[in-house]
C-alpha cells in the first residue's frame, strides 16, 4: 500500500519539479555531511570553464560533434586548469534519440601544491579516452527534458615523472531541463532557463576508495541568437571525492558556453530540434 501511494504521488509530479529536487539534493547532502564529520578535509576552490560546442551535419542523420574547453582554477583565473578536447560522430535515430561516440584528448596542469614537493613532476599531463553517449529527449509542454548516459574509458597517469598510464572507467548520468522564458518554443531570440544534475561514478583496478567521483548541479541562462549560434552562462556546484575516499573538493564553477551548428549537406534537411549546450 505504501509503495502504491508513492508511485501515485510521483506520477503526478512534473518532471521539471523532479529535476529541481535532484539538483537540491547535493547541496543538502553537503551541508549535512559537513556538520556530521568534522574530521573530513574539504578543499574549497573556484573555477572558470569556457566552452565551445559544435554540431555539424555531414549526412542526412550523421553529425560531427566537438567540444573545446579552456578551464582555469583557484580564484577562478589564478592558475591554468585544463584544455579539454572532445571529438565524435553523432547519429540521429529519431528526433528523441541519438547516439554519439568518439575520442577525448584532455591536458591537465599540475596543481600549485606540487611545486612544494621534492619529487620531480610534469607541469602538464595528457590523457587518452574513448567515449560513448546515448541521449533521450522528452517534450513537456514548452520545456524539454534530456536524459544523457555517457561512458568513458580513460588512460590516466599522475603528475610525477615516469608514472605509468592506468585504465579506469567513468559512468555518467545527467538529467537536464531547458525551459523557454519569453516564447512558447525554442527559436531565434528566445531566452531559456537551463537546469541539470549529473552524477559521476568510476571503476577500475586502481579505483579503491572513491568509486563516487563527482556530482555537478547547474543553473544557467541561455539565449538563441539564430539557428546556428546559442549562448549560455551559469553556475555549477561540484562535490568531488578525492582518492582517499574521505576528503572532498567543494568547487564553485562559473560556466560560459557557445553552441555552434552548421549544415554541410548539399540538400538542406529540416532543421534538427533545438539542442542545448552540454
Amino acid at each position: 500500500m505504501r509503495f502504491d501511494f508513492l508511485t501515485a504521488l510521483l506520477s503526478r509530479m512534473k518532471a521539471p519539479l523532479l529535476l529541481l529536487i535532484l539538483i537540491a539534493l547535493p547541496f543538502a547532502a553537503q551541508s549535512q555531511e559537513d556538520s556530521e564529520q568534522e574530521e573530513r578535509i574539504t578543499s574549497r576552490r573556484s573555477e572558470l570553464w569556457n566552452g565551445l560546442y559544435t554540431k555539424y551535419r555531414i549526412g542526412e542523420k550523421l553529425f560531427y560533434y566537438g567540444e573545446y574547453h579552456l578551464r582555469t582554477r583557484d580564484q577562478l583565473v589564478q592558475n591554468m586548469g585544463q584544455i579539454y578536447l572532445r571529438f565524435g560522430l553523432s547519429y540521429i535515430i529519431n528526433k528523441n534519440f541519438e547516439l554519439t561516440g568518439g575520442i577525448v584528448t584532455p591536458l591537465y596542469w599540475a596543481p600549485p601544491e606540487y611545486a612544494d614537493q621534492e619529487l620531480p613532476y610534469d607541469k602538464v599531463v595528457n590523457q587518452f579516452r574513448f567515449w560513448q553517449q546515448a541521449l533521450f529527449i522528452q517534450s513537456l509542454g514548452k520545456a524539454k527534458l534530456y536524459h544523457q548516459i555517457r561512458t568513458e574509458q580513460r588512460w590516466r597517469r599522475s603528475y610525477y615523472v615516469g608514472s605509468p598510464f592506468q585504465l579506469t572507467y567513468r559512468w555518467r548520468y545527467k538529467i537536464s531541463s531547458y525551459i523557454p522564458l519569453n516564447s512558447y518554443k525554442f527559436q531565434p531570440g528566445t531566452y531559456f532557463l537551463s537546469l541539470y544534475n549529473e552524477l559521476f561514478i568510476q571503476t577500475g583496478k586502481t579505483v579503491i576508495r572513491n568509486p563516487f567521483e563527482d556530482n555537478r548541479a547547474f543553473v544557467g541562462l541561455g539565449y538563441i541568437l539564430n539557428e546556428n549560434i546559442q549562448f549560455q552562462a551559469g553556475y555549477a556546484k561540484s562535490w568531488q571525492q578525492q582518492n582517499s575516499g574521505i576528503n572532498y573538493n567543494n568547487r564553485d564553477l562559473i560556466r560560459f558556453s557557445v553552441y555552434h551548428n552548421l549544415d554541410f549537406t548539399r540538400k538542406k534537411k529540416p532543421p534538427v530540434d533545438f539542442q542545448p549546450v552540454f
